[in-house]
């Protein structure tokens, strides 16, 4: 049955292909049809934000080339109708222009055609059709395409600051949701361990449990270099208490380095790494009863659970869930509090 002819869902159901009856996240394959349905928002795509560890593992797999990225990536939306990495089962977000609302929704949203929108909604549950791929930023995982995609309902977006590049936006509004939780989660006086500080997650999140521990707390980053610019710009601007640099998969070298610096171990644990296997040096950093907040796209839970259960330790480990409310403006906040920070971004990403 063609889309066009199926009852619509709030939640996008009527746009799933493969298997009949799942939701559009854990989908195989998606309607991609260009057209605004009655409770659907059309936009024209400018930009792709494909996640870290999704990102890295294509690059990996194309060997760094740009061309061969950006082909990967067309043929996943091929087979897909969406950008959903088969192998890590991540996606991104998008920058565009909407295009049309449907008839639904126009007089329920603060929303007009013509107006320039950041999806903050995954890209493995955006029905995603692209013409071509003009060009991919092998650095940062951004890939400019001429395309089309469809918003739900349901699907969260956010309208372009005006005094923040479009490209930085893209780039902290991908990770909105880790200062969110993070600046929730912390209170005074607390320890807080950020592995994988140096990226962009990992920099938000480092910035908001600085401001929340106080100075009766500390952040302690974790991070395989601490001499490059991310890293040297936590420290010179005072958002970690120590940096140890060291490869979060080594478990024991992680741990053991870690209760040198905080003998009575971390009250929150953060991981922001875009590669497997750093549950158990996330799980070892945290004291008893402590929280573990795993916004890393790259972790398995199996080895989170099973890690934990093996070192008896008793913590909470949190799924990094993309959105908390208000996330977008947090993240965004965070760049015009933090001006060190902004500039980085602005050298990083607005190009």
């Amino acid at each position: 049955m063609n889309v066009l002819e199926r009852k619509v869902h709030a939640l996008g159901t009527h746009r799933v292909i493969d298997p009949p009856g799942s939701m559009p996240q854990s989908a195989h394959k998606l309607d991609n049809t260009p057209v605004a349905l009655e409770n659907e928002i059309l936009c024209e795509v400018e930009t792709l934000n494909v996640d870290s560890a999704s990102f890295k593992q294509i690059r990996d797999a194309c060997g760094g080339d740009a061309a061969k990225i950006g082909a990967h990536i067309q043929e996943i939306v091929r087979e897909r109708g969406k950008q959903h990495n088969p192998v890590t089962g991540s996606g991104g977000m998008f920058i565009g222009r909407v295009l049309k609302i449907g008839e639904r929704l126009r007089a329920r949203i603060d929303l007009q055609a013509g107006e320039r929108i950041a999806s903050l909604v995954s890209l493995t549950l955006t029905p995603l059709a692209i013409e071509a791929v003009t060009r991919v930023d092998v650095e940062t995982g951004r890939v400019w395409i001429r395309g089309k995609a469809i918003l739900f309902e349901s699907g969260l977006w956010a309208k372009l600051p005006k005094d923040i590049d479009t490209n930085v936006a893209l780039a902290v509004l991908d990770v909105a949701g880790a200062p969110a939780q993070v600046k929730r989660m912390t209170g005074p006086g607390m320890t807080v361990a950020v592995i994988g500080a140096d990226g962009k997650s990992g920099m938000l999140a480092c910035a908001h449990a600085k401001v929340q521990a106080g100075s009766g707390g500390r952040v302690i980053a974790i991070a395989p270099d601490t001499n490059t610019e991310s890293a040297q710009l936590l420290q010179q601007a005072g958002l970690v208490d120590a940096f140890i640099q060291a490869d979060a998969r080594d478990a024991l070298a992680v741990s053991e380095r870690f209760a040198q610096i905080a003998p009575e171990l971390a009250d929150l644990v953060v991981n922001c790494v875009n590669v497997p296997g750093t549950e158990l040096s996330s799980i070892l950093c945290a004291k008893q009863h402590g929280t573990v907040y795993f916004f890393s796209m790259s972790t398995s839970f199996t080895a989170a659970a099973l890690g934990a259960e093996g070192v008896g330790k008793d913590v909470t480990m949190i799924i990094g869930n993309g959105y908390a409310e208000g996330h977008a403006d947090t993240a965004l906040q965070t760049l015009r509090d933090h001006p060190q920070i902004h500039e980085y971004f602005n050298r990083k990403y607005a190009r």
